[in-house]
């Protein structure tokens, strides 16, 4: 066991029938780490995501969170276990405003507060400002604080991944997870992003799952390689960078 660790996967597979997505993968996450996760496309990255979030259960191997295996975790248990996510996409309510879509994932307890907004149930005005206030923290953390009144659709697509990671923020997650937060965004918004994501790691650790090198060479700490489901290599972005593995697996070829 590594004490101390954010997370740790141990052993972790995963079958569909007769694929095996997954097969014996292990990494640890240190605090204020940030830890990216490569590989060809069904390189398995997607399904390790899926199992941190509860989305899908390993058939073998335990995920540990703070140094507490979570063998039956489930994706409204995240924000509970200090754990927060973005998806592929934005994911955002078209119909609240920016604050009010982060205020959605201020707390486990937001969700229901805020279903009680929604659906005109009595609650305590001083839950509204609290939820307000977490909100518009995550919002400034992210560079949006002066969009909070605007509406999704009125917004370009590279503010609104920002309005997301900010809903991600709002529990004050110890351990973020990234599902291709680079999708979609020109240079300017990626080099931004790659500040945003070092700055995180000053309060928490980082799991980015991500296709665009260049952000991955720049942003992480150290750098796990997926093949076929297997870890094939793992260490800083030089030494990851430098393994012929990597190089076959991308490249498709091998060394003579």
């Amino acid at each position: 066991m590594n004490d101390g660790s954010v997370l740790e996967v141990r052993d972790v597979s995963v079958r569909f029938g007769g694929l095996t997505a997954l097969d014996a993968v292990s990494l640890v996450v240190p605090p204020r780490h940030v830890l990216g996760v490569i590989g060809p496309n069904g390189a398995g990255k997607t399904t390790l995501l899926n199992v941190l979030c509860g989305f899908i259960r390993p058939d073998h191997g335990d995920v540990l969170v703070n140094g507490v295996r979570r063998p039956t975790v489930r994706p409204h248990q995240l924000a509970a276990l200090g754990v927060g996510r973005t998806l592929q996409g934005v994911g955002l309510f078209g119909r609240l405003t920016v604050l009010e879509n982060v205020m959605v994932g201020a707390t486990p307890a937001a969700r229901s507060g805020f279903a009680a907004a929604l659906f005109g149930l009595p609650r305590a005005g001083r839950d509204d400002r609290e939820l307000a206030e977490l909100a518009m923290q995550a919002l400034e953390r992210v560079g949006a604080a002066g969009i909070a009144g605007a509406m999704p659709g009125e917004l370009p697509y590279g503010m609104r991944k920002r309005v997301a990671m900010a809903r991600a923020l709002a529990a004050k997650p110890g351990l973020l997870l990234l599902d291709e937060p680079a999708s979609g965004l020109d240079e300017a918004e990626l080099a931004e992003l790659g500040q945003l994501i070092r700055g995180l790691a000053a309060d928490g650790s980082v799991i980015v799952v991500e296709h665009h090198m260049d952000l991955m060479m720049s942003v992480c700490d150290s750098i796990t390689v997926l093949d076929f489901g297997k870890v094939i290599a793992a260490g800083t972005p030089a030494e990851v960078q430098a393994d012929p593995a990597v190089t076959a697996a991308y490249l498709g070829v091998t060394d003579e």
